[in-house]
C-alpha cells in the first residue's frame, strides 16, 4: 500500500480559519487506489516552512508520495515550486506539463500554474493547485501512473494497485 502525505499550503486556512476542503476531496481518491493517507498538515505560505515540512515528510516520515496543495500560482506568496526545487534531487517535468495540459482543456487560467514534480530520495513530490476542484482534477491525471512511478523510484519494479511488487 502506497503511503501518501498531503501538505496544504495556506496561511488563510492556518491563520484565518478558512475552511479546508482538501482532505475530504482527495482522501476518497486515495482509498479507491488502495493508498494510505499517512500524514496531513497545513503550513503557512512561507518557503522555509514548506521546505522543512517536505524534508520531514520525505526523510523522517517515509512518505512514498507527498502532494503539496496550494502555492503554485503567481501571487507574491506562492512558493510551492521554489520550495520543492530546493529539496528535490531530480525534477520530473512531464508530470507538471501533463497536469497543466489537462487543466487547460477546462480553464484558461491553468497556464498560470507553476506546479512541478520531483524526487527526493525515494519520495515523489507533486505540487497541486490550491482549489479543491483543481487538486482533484490534477490528481486524476497523476493516478494512472502513480503505482508505476513509485515502483520505479523505489528501484523495486512496478507496484500493483494493491501495493504488491511485480517486475
Amino acid at each position: 500500500m502506497i503511503s501518501a502525505a498531503i501538505l496544504v499550503i495556506s496561511s488563510k486556512v492556518l491563520d484565518n480559519g478558512q475552511r479546508d476542503e482538501i482532505r475530504e476531496v482527495l482522501e476518497p481518491m486515495f482509498q479507491e487506489e488502495h493508498m494510505r493517507l499517512s500524514s496531513y498538515h497545513v503550513v503557512a505560505d512561507n518557503r522555509d516552512d514548506i521546505k522543512s515540512n517536505l524534508i520531514e515528510l520525505c526523510d523522517e516520515k517515509g512518505a512514498q508520495i507527498v502532494l503539496t496543495v496550494g502555492g503554485t500560482g503567481v501571487r507574491p506568496t506562492d512558493w510551492a515550486p521554489e520550495a520543492t526545487k530546493d529539496v528535490i534531487d531530480k525534477e520530473v517535468p512531464g508530470i507538471g506539463e501533463a497536469m497543466r495540459a489537462e487543466s487547460l482543456k477546462k480553464v484558461r487560467t491553468a497556464m498560470l500554474s507553476r506546479g512541478i514534480a520531483g524526487i527526493r530520495g525515494s519520495t515523489l513530490i507533486v505540487n497541486l493547485p490550491g482549489s479543491s476542484r483543481g487538486a482533484r482534477e490534477n490528481l486524476s491525471v497523476l493516478m494512472p501512473i502513480l503505482n508505476h512511478t513509485i515502483g520505479k523510484i523505489s528501484g523495486k519494479g512496478k507496484l500493483s494497485r494493491k501495493g504488491k511488487l511485480s517486475k
